[in-house]
């Protein structure tokens, strides 16, 4: 089995748990979507700024601002981000795969949006190839490194889904 996925296996009950909790928001009212908006502006600046400078990651294109813009659209300002560290390079690998993959799931998330809201932070998709290489650039460092390295990486995944998890309150 390759490293993602058993990256994708074992943080599978993690994921579910997020998708259960973000699931049961109507993103169609403007009360959950902005709800939605709020949880996300608590998690994703914090992810970001413990990804950003480490030039052990591979190219990535941050999103708070655009979140920051819906949010701004909304009346609302950009919350306070939740405390978040990954202490190690096998983390910070978790992390983005988890913030990489909920871009995936915005571009779901916007097709169910209605035409006026604001969507710059779901509608912030992956350039052409950008997910797969990443994909890529992950299982070739899995494999080049060692077992403390994947289960830093599967650490950092499962940290950031229950950052996400937690940002919704309850």
């Amino acid at each position: 089995m390759s490293f993602v996925q058993t990256l994708r296996t074992e943080t599978a009950a993690d994921h579910d748990a997020v998708d259960a909790r973000f699931g049961a928001l109507r993103l169609d009212r403007t009360a959950d979507y902005l709800r939605f908006l709020i949880a996300h502006g608590r998690a994703l600046p914090a992810v970001e700024a413990a990804l950003a400078n480490h030039d052990d990651l591979p190219v990535w294109r941050p999103r708070a601002d655009a979140l920051a813009a819906d949010l701004a659209a909304l009346g609302r300002p950009l919350p306070a981000a939740l405390p978040f560290v990954l202490d190690n390079e096998g983390a910070r690998w978790g992390a983005l795969y988890v913030i990489e993959g909920s871009r995936l799931g915005g571009q779901l998330l916007a097709r169910g949006l209605p035409p006026d809201a604001p969507s710059a932070y779901l509608g912030a998709v992956h350039q052409r190839g950008e997910w797969r290489a990443l994909l890529d650039a992950l299982e070739r460092q899995a494999a080049a490194r060692d077992d403390r390295w994947r289960a830093a990486a599967l650490h950092g995944a499962r940290q950031t889904f229950a950052l996400y998890r937690g940002a919704l309150g309850d």
